[in-house]
């Protein structure tokens, strides 16, 4: 630590200071100060003025290596323990007291002199554009905010960080006062004392305040908490350093604060000290969950504005105060869905994904869970909304789903199919594969255009495969359609349920079989045994072709599915190749027979 820029900035930002206020914010002793204040007057870095000690050019030129140039806002990530509000307003974007969470720290970064602040941004990242015009911010984008972890954030703003002075800040963080400056006199990490256990990053120091160890976990203990300054000197042997840990595989999970919390324990003698910048109680906050949120910010106990807790509030009629537990499940590729508890019972609310109005319909899915509600096979519901297509469910503790990959499993699943399929359930509205494929050909071409290079050969072999359907065609029954073993729900007393009807309607039973085959990315023989536990029997040959000829067109359909989602802005990686593989494989497979 460089006690004379400390001493200077000090003065720099009050001249009216006195040495023991000086004392105690450098923690050393006043007759230390005393002695530290005489040799930079006689350094020519102060000179005094009365009761006032004033910078000298001397001084301020002294101070200029270490102004903060710019700051770096982390803003990239879902925020997903604070579902359903994040499903709509990314988390830094979330009001306290009336103000965002990111544009209170902008100001704060602005009344010191910081102006030139870069935003890191990836999910819902429109929703940040706004603040370029209103505050000439910067906006990055990171591709890999969903599948890597914060290490990433920081890689793809080196340049901005690398051999610069710079904060480090998350757009989530609530600072009650100002902590910025415009020069910084060392490396820190904000901290506060946590008492009992805690999961956060535990950290040890000595008497210069250099941390000396991290620990993820500790107990009484400071721990990392809120913003961060890198000086110019570690943010040089730093940020290489985090580069070559980026690329690094096994990295993906990896926070930014992994890669120091390594180094240190390495004891990396080339990597400057990072200081801890210990805070008072209620100056830093780190909102972990909306029930924090909540205690610290009474609007968001009965008015969030968030349109499914308002949906949830109504339906139970309870204030929102009473709706707990929220906690984000894993996302479908159609929908978003959140599970709460309200007395104690859990429940899980849909929400429907982006562009779904066009790809289903509604009134068609609620049709089909009354026309299966008396085999009690799906999925308790207790709100269904036929026009916007939320949903509110029971969730059943201890449930989980079918393993694709355990075939015991599969063959129960192929079970139910069945006994639904038996059961000759009719509704108004059919699943026409060839209906759906010209549908979202044309949804394709309307919102970009389809990326396959051979797709016109691909499409005439689909129709050689419809054409050959039309040869072979047998009598039509409900189906689910969706028949992925994730929606297949083994309960607590193992029992299965079959959840999420959307794409449900009349079709050819074979239809569910196949649809189950290529979201299990089964290959033939996979595939076969799947047919075979649903029939009890060898399958002849055209029961063989009919499989392989619906499972070509199914991945050709979500093929074409997943491309027109990527064209409205939602991605799902490589699920359109092997979608499309399985277009062009099991075409091959059908014209074999």
């Amino acid at each position: 630590m460089n006690k004379y820029a400390y001493l200077l900035r000090e003065i720099y930002e009050d001249s009216t200071v006195t040495q023991r206020e000086l004392a105690d914010t450098m923690s050393i002793s006043l007759g230390s100060i005393n002695n530290l204040i005489k040799d930079a007057i006689s350094l020519n870095y102060l000179y005094k003025d009365g009761n006032k000690i004033i910078l000298t050019k001397t001084g301020l030129d002294y101070l200029s290596p270490f102004k903060v140039e710019r700051a770096i806002i982390m803003a990239a990530g879902f925020g997903s323990r604070f579902v359903p509000l994040t499903f709509e307003t990314p988390k830094g974007l979330l009001e306290v007291f009336g103000e965002r969470m990111i544009e209170r720290q902008i100001k704060q970064l602005h009344e010191v002199g910081i102006f030139d602040i870069i935003i890191v941004v990836g999910y819902l990242k429109e929703h940040f554009e706004y603040l370029i015009d209103k505050y000439n911010v910067k906006l990055v984008y990171n591709p890999d905010y969903s599948t890597k972890n914060n290490i990433s954030t920081l890689h793809y703003v080196y340049r901005y960080i690398n051999n610069s002075n710079v904060y480090i800040l998350s757009s989530d963080n609530w600072m009650r006062e100002n902590m910025y400056h415009s020069y910084e006199p060392y490396s820190w990490y904000s901290s506060i004392y946590m008492e009992g256990n805690t999961n956060e990053w535990a950290i040890e120091f000595n008497k210069k305040r250099e941390i000396t160890d991290i620990a993820i976990g500790g107990t009484d203990a400071y721990v990392m908490y809120g913003p961060v300054y890198f000086s110019k000197d570690f943010s040089s042997v730093f940020m290489p350093i985090l580069e070559k840990a980026f690329f690094t595989p096994g990295s993906d999970d990896w926070y930014w604060e992994n890669v120091l919390m390594n180094e240190i324990k390495k004891k990396n003698a080339l990597l400057p000290s990072m200081h801890i910048n210990p805070q008072p109680p209620n100056q830093v906050y780190e909102f972990e969950n909306l029930e924090e949120l909540r205690a610290f910010d009474s609007k968001y106990k009965e008015k969030s504005g968030n349109v499914a807790l308002e949906l949830i509030s109504k339906v139970f009629d309870i204030p929102e105060s009473h709706i707990v537990g929220l906690r984000t499940l894993k996302s479908g590729m159609t929908n978003k869905s959140f599970l709460f508890e309200v007395d104690k019972q859990s429940y899980i609310c849909r929400i429907p994904g982006k562009g779904t109005d066009v790809l289903i319909n509604r009134s068609n899915e609620y049709d089909c869970y009354m026309a299966v509600k008396d085999l009690h096979i799906t999925e308790k519901i207790i709100y269904f909304d036929k026009e916007s297509g939320y949903k509110i469910s029971k969730f059943y503790e201890g449930s989980r789903n079918a393993d694709s990959e355990n075939f015991s499993e599969m063959s129960k699943c192929m079970e139910l199919l069945k006994s639904l399929h038996q059961n000759n359930i009719k509704v108004n509205h059919e699943f026409n594969i060839a209906e759906r494929i010209d549908y979202y050909t044309k949804l394709c071409n309307e919102t970009g255009g389809i990326s396959f290079e051979d797709v016109e050969d691909v499409h005439k072999n689909m129709l050689v495969l419809l054409d050959m359907l039309d040869t072979m065609k047998s009598k039509t029954c409900l189906c689910h359609i969706d028949s992925v073993a994730d929606n297949f729900i083994i309960t607590s007393d193992n029992k299965i349920k079959l959840i999420d009807w959307e794409y449900a309607g009349m079709a050819e039973p074979v239809i569910d079989i196949s649809m189950c085959a290529i979201y299990s990315y089964y290959n033939r023989e996979k595939a076969d045994k799947l047919l075979e536990s649903y029939l009890n029997r060898k399958p002849t040959s055209d029961e063989y072709k009919k499989l392989y000829a619906y499972m070509a067109l199914s991945g050709y359909l979500w093929a074409l599915w997943t491309v027109y989602k990527a064209n409205v802005g939602e991605e799902f990686g490589e699920y359109s190749l092997k979608m499309y593989r399985y277009a062009k494989d099991f075409f091959k497979e059908a014209m074999k027979l």
